[in-house]
């Protein structure tokens, strides 16, 4: 992003990203609490001038990776919660989450043996490159799709999978798929796209609009 501070104290329509994301799971009935895992040497939430909620746990024990920092939170709250308790894991820079498209994962997983997450087939064309950035080779996008957050996993299997993953996998799905186990794809939105570039922001600020 190129900013002073993590992308996800960025504004956006006036409030940290950060914040979009907490209201929405704050708002959910479904949603016991919500944890928000911080660098350890984060010095700016404290800073925020946030809306107390009463779901808000907040816990500093980022690690190095997202897979680590996932890992360390199901550490900390496992006196908590139970094995078979649900555990959603969400990017806080994917401020576009709204409540339709929480719920609807959450009623089509609820009774789901697996979990899942939400993700958008894919509709571009890909292009495989050379080191020279000439196209080596179109792949087929037909059944890819493009992986979102939430991702919505049992306690217990999130963190045997994530414990057992060899490397560092790129979202908790791929431990889970890792594990031997096949996440359900549930149909997300483009407002919920993650930002990544500085011109992302003016991108979700007008989706935001158009479907609010």
């Amino acid at each position: 992003m190129g900013a002073a501070s993590p992308k996800q104290y960025l504004k956006l329509n006036g409030k940290p990203l950060i914040n979009h994301v907490i209201q929405v799971f704050e708002q959910c009935a479904a949603i016991d609490s919500i944890h928000v895992i911080l660098n350890p040497d984060d010095k700016v939430w404290s800073l925020l001038s946030s809306p107390l909620h009463q779901k808000l746990q907040v816990h500093y024990c980022g690690g190095k990776t997202r897979a680590s920092s996932v890992l360390n939170a199901l550490n900390t709250i496992e006196e908590e919660v139970s094995e078979n308790d649900w555990i959603l894991v969400h990017d806080a820079a994917r401020p576009g989450l709204s409540n339709t498209l929480l719920n609807k994962l959450l009623s089509v997983l609820k009774d789901d043996p697996v979990g899942g997450l939400l993700a958008l087939p894919l509709a571009d064309t890909l292009k495989r490159a050379d080191s020279d950035q000439r196209v080596l080779k179109t792949l087929p996008r037909i059944d890819l799709w493009q992986a979102q957050t939430p991702q919505m996993f049992g306690f217990s299997t999130l963190k045997l999978a994530l414990t057992a993953f060899k490397g560092t996998p790129t979202d908790e799905a791929e431990a889970i798929e890792a594990f031997g186990l096949q996440p359900k794809l549930v149909c997300g939105e483009l407002r919920n796209m993650k930002v990544t570039y500085p011109q992302d922001l003016a991108v979700i600020s007008a989706l935001l609009d158009i479907t609010s």
